[in-house]
C-alpha cells in the first residue's frame, strides 16, 4: 500500500515484519490453543444509531431483523457490551485502535467538511494491524473519522476504500444530509464518484462482492460500517409499506423500515461468504456505535432503549449499552449468551488472538474477550471501564465498576424534545436499578470518591 503519512513507513514496516515473525512463530509452535490452518478472515459490520434492543435475538417482537438474527444463533450474543462513547466519531476511533476515544485523540465528533482532519495519523489501527499481518484490507460505509488526505481510510491502513467521509448521506443522491451547503459525499479510495439514484448500501453490497471475489484466496479484513438506521430515514419503500401495514406508530415505522433494509443488506454479505465458500473461515463482528437518537433529524425518534433510560449522546445505559454480537463457526460457541461486561475497544485485541496475531499496538484500553467468548463462567477481563466526551468544563464522563456506574454532568435524551443535563455526580448500582432512575450518590460518598479518582487518574495520564 502506498503510505500517505510522512514519517510512518518505518513504524508499519517494523509492524509489518513483527506481526509476520509472530504470526509464523504461532503457527509453527504446535503449542497452546488449536489454530486454524488458514488465517481467517474478519468482518466486522457497524451499525450507526441502532438501539440498544432493537434485533429480534434482543426481544424486539416488531422488527424483522432475521439476518442479523442469524449471526446471534450462529455465535456468541453478549447482554451487557459498550459502545466506546456515545455519539459517531469517537466510538468509530475506539473500535479501530482500540484505545478509549480520549486517548485516540477523538473526544467528540470530527468534522463533516472536506479538508478538516480527524483522527491522528499516528493511531494504529485494526486495519493497519491487519495489513502488517499479510491481510488485504478494505473500509466500506461510513468513515467519519477525518476528511483529509492524512486522515481518510487509505492513509490509515486501508488498501480499498469506498463511502461518505462524513457524519451522514442521502441513499440516493449521496449528498451530505444536513447542515449546508449541498455537498456530494461519495468517494473511492480517496476520488470522489458520482453514482446517484443508487441506494448506498446496495452500492456497499456489490463493492463488498468485488472486494472479496478478489482476496478469497487470501486472508482479508473488511470494515463495513451502514449508515443505518442512522436518520435520514430511507428504508427501502417495501418495508415501510410492511410497517404500515402491521399498524406501527410513526416515527418507528421509519426507523423500522430503515432497520430491515440494513438487515437485508447484512444477509446478502453473509450471503456472498457463504457462496465463496469462506463462512467457516470468516470472523464475523455485529455491533451498533451507540443508541438510537432521538435527535429532531430522526423525527424525535424511533428506536429503542428498552428497559435502559437515555440514547444517543447519553452516558445513561441507553446511549451506551448495544447489541454485539461475533460468528465463527466450527471456531466458537454457537447460539449462546455472555453477561459479562465487554467493550468495543475489545474487538481488537480479541481477533487478533483469534487470528493468532500476537502484533496488538502497546498501550490500548481494549482487552481480548476470547476467554469470555470461549466459557459463559470466565470473568470480565475489565476491572472497570471509563467513558468521556469533549473535554474542559463541558466534559461528560462515566466509570463502570462491577455494578456501580457513576456519571457526571450527564445529558438524558431519552425524550429529543426535552434533553437535560443533570450537572454533578449521578451514582446508581445496576443491578439493583437499570433503568438508572435514582442518584443515590449522597448515599454512597465513598464510592463516588473511589470512581472519581479512577477516571481522575486515568485523565491525567493522557495529558500527562
Amino acid at each position: 500500500m502506498h503510505d500517505t503519512h510522512t514519517g510512518d513507513w518505518s513504524r508499519r514496516e517494523i509492524l509489518r515484519l513483527w506481526a509476520g515473525g509472530a504470526l509464523a512463530a504461532t503457527l509453527g509452535s504446535g503449542t497452546g490453543s488449536a489454530q486454524p490452518t488458514r488465517k481467517p478472515n474478519v468482518i466486522v459490520i457497524y451499525t450507526d444509531d441502532q438501539g440498544s434492543v432493537d434485533m429480534g435475538a434482543y426481544g424486539a417482537r416488531d422488527l424483522a431483523t432475521p439476518h442479523m438474527d442469524a449471526l446471534a444463533a450462529r455465535g456468541v450474543r453478549f447482554t451487557q457490551f459498550y459502545a466506546p462513547a456515545p455519539v459517531c466519531s469517537p466510538s468509530r476511533a475506539g473500535l479501530l485502535t482500540g484505545r478509549y476515544p480520549v486517548s485516540a485523540g477523538v473526544p467528540g465528533n470530527v468534522s463533516s467538511k472536506p479538508g478538516n482532519a480527524g483522527m491522528p495519523p499516528e493511531q494504529v489501527t485494526m486495519a493497519e494491524m491487519f495489513e502488517a499481518a499479510g491481510y488485504a484490507t478494505a473500509h466500506i460505509g461510513k468513515w467519519h473519522l477525518g476528511y483529509t488526505p492524512e486522515t481518510m481510510p487509505n492513509a490509515q491502513g486501508f488498501d480499498h476504500s469506498f463511502g461518505h467521509m462524513g457524519g451522514c448521506i442521502d441513499s440516493y443522491s449521496h449528498y451530505f444530509y444536513w447542515s449546508g451547503p449541498n455537498r456530494h459525499d461519495l468517494y473511492r479510495n480517496g476520488e470522489e464518484v458520482f453514482l446517484e439514484g443508487a441506494h448506498f448500501q446496495d452500492l456497499m453490497v456489490r463493492e463488498a462482492s468485488e472486494f472479496i471475489s478478489e482476496h478469497r484466496d487470501g486472508p482479508f479484513f473488511m470494515y463495513v460500517a451502514f449508515n443505518s438506521p442512522h436518520y435520514p430515514y430511507q428504508g427501502y419503500a417495501r418495508w415501510l409499506k410492511h410497517y404500515q401495514d402491521q399498524g406501527m406508530p410513526y416515527p418507528r415505522d421509519l426507523y423500522a423500515a430503515f432497520l430491515s433494509t440494513q438487515d437485508e443488506h447484512i444477509g446478502q454479505l453473509v450471503a456472498l461468504v457463504d457462496d465463496s465458500g469462506l463462512r467457516n473461515d470468516t470472523i464475523i463482528v455485529l455491533q451498533s456505535d451507540h443508541g438510537h437518537s432521538t435527535e429532531e433529524r430522526a423525527h424525535f425518534g424511533g428506536g429503542s432503549a428498552g428497559p435502559y433510560r437515555g440514547a444517543k449522546f447519553s452516558m445513561f445505559e441507553g446511549g451506551l449499552r448495544v447489541p454485539a454480537v461475533i460468528s465463527w463457526p466450527g471456531h466458537v460457541p454457537e447460539g449462546e449468551v455472555r453477561d459479562q461486561t465487554a467493550h468495543g475497544c475489545d474487538w481488537m485485541p480479541t481477533v487478533a488472538a483469534l487470528a493468532g496475531i500476537d502484533t496488538v499496538p502497546e498501550g490500548i484500553d481494549g482487552r481480548s474477550i476470547v476467554d469470555v467468548i470461549e466459557d459463559a463462567s470466565a470473568p470480565t477481563p475489565h476491572d472497570h471501564l471509563i467513558w468521556q466526551v469533549k473535554e474542559g468544563e463541558n466534559a461528560t464522563w462515566a466509570v463502570r465498576e462491577g455494578d456501580w456506574k457513576l456519571l457526571v454532568n450527564v445529558r438524558d435524551t431519552t425524550d429529543g424534545q426535552n434533553v437535560q443535563t443533570i450537572e454533578g455526580p449521578f451514582l446508581v448500582n445496576l443491578a439493583e436499578d437499570i433503568g438508572e432512575t435514582t442518584n443515590v450518590a449522597a448515599d454512597h460518598p465513598d464510592i463516588v470518591a473511589r470512581l472519581s479518582r479512577i477516571h481522575d487518574e486515568w485523565f491525567a495520564a493522557q495529558t500527562a
